[in-house]
């Protein structure tokens, strides 16, 4: 079963939701193919601004609200973040929603501290996995990508939708792994060693989606987007720096064939995560 995912790698107006919501509708209009999933980066309708008091929404707010009529319009499920306060404080909330209305969220849980995230939102505590046209796959969020203990493919106690027991040679909680992001051009070596790291030991297809150009505090962004196979192989890379969007297809019977005459799942060493 195969799945098409568009990535869409752009830059960012600078803390400006009605700016940025009208560029990602006319990106998206451009589409000219049919797709099942789009990924946006990161703090898409505003860049990474720690001003969260200022630009937070309410999961009532115009981003939700775009995003649910992109999602309809487009026939495809639409992925990517923003600062939406809730319950007291605010979080850098992932959200996903698909053609149907269906609305599904993940709060970032590893909050950068070189840019002080920690001390403007909260952290997430529960991973979530998603079932999509056939399909397992757990969104997480930029700095998320540096702990691979929280992205490992085994069913967790804090995962939310927790998927049904899977074949025995297998405990694996998804198929897809999507990291969105605002990741610096300085550390962009990092980026793409880590995506291929967390394909090759999660036995999984890694979808990497990040912003290019200039942020409000003058940081760079190459952006680097990229699918990766299974065996850490980039199959997708876009353009560095630039504007771009493609969409790529993703084999759900590839993937499984692989699983079965390599189950390194199987000698996997068990844990829980506690908190």
């Amino acid at each position: 079963m195969d799945l098409k995912v568009t990535l869409i790698q752009s830059e960012l107006h600078w803390e400006s939701a009605t700016d940025n919501l009208v560029m990602f509708s006319e990106k998206i209009n451009a589409i000219t193919e049919k797709t099942d999933l789009i990924v946006l980066p990161e703090m898409f309708n505003t860049g990474f601004s720690m001003q969260s008091e200022l630009l937070s929404e309410t999961m009532e707010g115009e981003t939700v609200a775009w995003m649910l009529a992109q999602a309809k319009k487009t026939d495809a499920a639409i992925v990517g973040s923003l600062i939406v306060a809730a319950d007291d404080t605010f979080y850098n909330r992932l959200i996903w929603v698909e053609p149907s209305g269906e609305i599904q969220t993940y709060d970032k849980r590893h909050l950068f501290r070189m840019a002080n995230e920690h001390a403007h939102f909260t952290g997430g505590t529960e991973r979530l996995i998603i079932t999509y046209k056939g399909w397992r796959i757990c969104p997480l969020v930029c700095y998320d990508l540096r702990f691979p203990i929280w992205a490992r493919n085994k069913k967790l106690s804090v995962d939310k939708n927790r998927t049904a027991e899977q074949p025995e040679h297998s405990e694996t909680a998804y198929d897809l792994l999507i990291y969105i992001a605002n990741w610096p051009e300085v550390r962009k070596t990092p980026w793409r060693k880590l995506l291929e790291a967390r394909a090759i030991e999660n036995q999984c297809y890694v979808v990497g989606v990040n912003r290019v150009g200039l942020d409000g505090k003058s940081f760079s962004y190459s952006g680097n987007s990229v699918v990766v196979d299974p065996k850490g192989e980039p199959i997708s890379h876009l353009p560095e720096s630039q504007n771009c969007t493609e969409t790529m297809s993703i084999s759900l019977d590839e993937l499984n064939a692989f699983r079965s005459i390599f189950p390194v799942g199987m000698d996997a060493d068990r844990y829980e995560i506690t908190h």
